[in-house]
């Protein structure tokens, strides 16, 4: 694949706590006043997001976007990374005082962050662009980074990767297959729902993900930790997105992407976009809205793919860079469905326990 050495690993593994180190003074800082209070411009504004754009390295679209944002607006940018579920419940435990300006986190997570009153309506500038099924009608998030569910494998040990979910069950995968946990990682969880799609109720999706359990290595609460697993043989397969998983080739050239099919079926993904929503009562929310203006502004639209891997939420932004050319053959050729994301929000609860109950998790 061409440019890849313009990528690193992507995808780093930071839990909130880390980040709480990391940025612990300035989030004290913001906690404890906010430039409404004082009637002047924010200089800071903190963020919470799941893990995937940002770069260990310092090369990642986040790590670009937020230098951008600081060198035009003069606005530091606070940044606090987990699991998705991981942020919302963060979130939702430091309601009566907000710490965060926005939040960035898969669905179905950020329809619960949503529900649960945790965003202010705001639909940034640029938002008439993305398309319905990628922002709330209500204006509670926006996605600024699409993004779809996949499954990776280890193309040293593996010719060719499995073609069907029953195909995972076969003994040469044997504690040598690992997703992440539903319900806790926003790419765990869509694992949850692709099975439920494909094997046509939660029933039969249930019936399998018991028989899958065997092959299971173990949880695994970040996705992010298993692209190094497949890279090195440890697995020979995991779950991924597809953003995260392309942009780690340049330093984990030994994964290749794949989407299985149920049997007879063609293969399927969802979209996985990266929703970002104005947290109500955040303590700099004038310099969250700017913020959200500027990710989903036409030039920074433009380097999701050249710079992150992943696809521009824009309708209205056509990238032509190579990375670009190169997701479009990944996606050649499978089928993307839309959730019921009221649905899984209102169900997810029956959903992970029926899971939990059907593997022994």
């Amino acid at each position: 694949m061409p440019e890849h050495n313009r990528f690193r690993s992507v995808r780093t593994t930071l839990t909130a706590g880390t980040g709480v180190l990391a940025l612990g003074a300035a989030l004290t800082a913001c906690g404890s006043s906010s430039a409404a209070d004082s009637g002047k411009p924010s200089t800071e504004v903190t963020v919470y997001s799941a893990d995937g754009l940002h770069s260990e390295a310092g090369d990642g679209f986040y790590d670009k976007a937020f230098n951008d944002f600081t060198a035009q607006t003069g606005v530091k940018v606070n940044y606090v990374e987990g699991g998705s579920g991981e942020m919302v419940q963060r979130l939702a435990r430091e309601k009566s005082h907000t710490r965060a300006d926005l939040i960035v986190t898969l669905p179905p997570f950020i329809q619960q962050a949503a529900s649960k009153g945790l965003l202010t309506a705001y639909r940034p500038a640029g938002s008439e662009q993305v398309g319905a099924a990628d922002k709330d009608a209500s204006g509670a998030w926006t996605s600024i980074v699409d993004n779809y569910l996949c499954f990776i494998y280890n193309t040293k040990a593996l010719s060719q990767p499995p073609k069907t979910w029953d195909d995972l069950l076969a003994g040469t995968y044997r504690n040598k297959l690992q997703y992440s946990t539903p319900g806790v990682a926003g790419d765990g969880t869509a694992v949850l729902i692709k099975a439920v799609h494909d094997f046509g109720g939660q029933g039969p999706a249930m019936d399998y993900l018991k028989r899958l359990q065997a092959n299971n290595a173990g949880p695994s609460a970040s996705t992010g930790q298993l692209a190094a697993k497949v890279d090195k043989g440890e697995l020979l397969v995991a779950n991924g997105d597809v953003q995260m998983n392309y942009a780690d080739m340049a330093s984990m050239p030994n994964q290749g992407i794949f989407f299985p099919a149920a049997a007879g079926g063609r293969p399927t993904t969802f979209a996985l976009p990266y929703a970002a929503g104005l947290v109500r009562n955040g303590p700099h929310q004038d310099a969250g809205r700017k913020l959200l203006d500027f990710l989903l502004s036409k030039d920074v639209q433009r380097e999701v793919s050249s710079v992150g891997g992943g696809f521009a939420a824009r309708t209205d932004v056509t990238a032509t860079d190579p990375h670009a050319a190169e997701l479009r053959k990944i996606m050649a050729g499978v089928d993307v469905f839309t959730p019921d994301w009221k649905d899984i929000d209102a169900h997810l609860p029956a959903y992970v326990d029926a899971w939990k109950s059907a593997t022994g998790s």
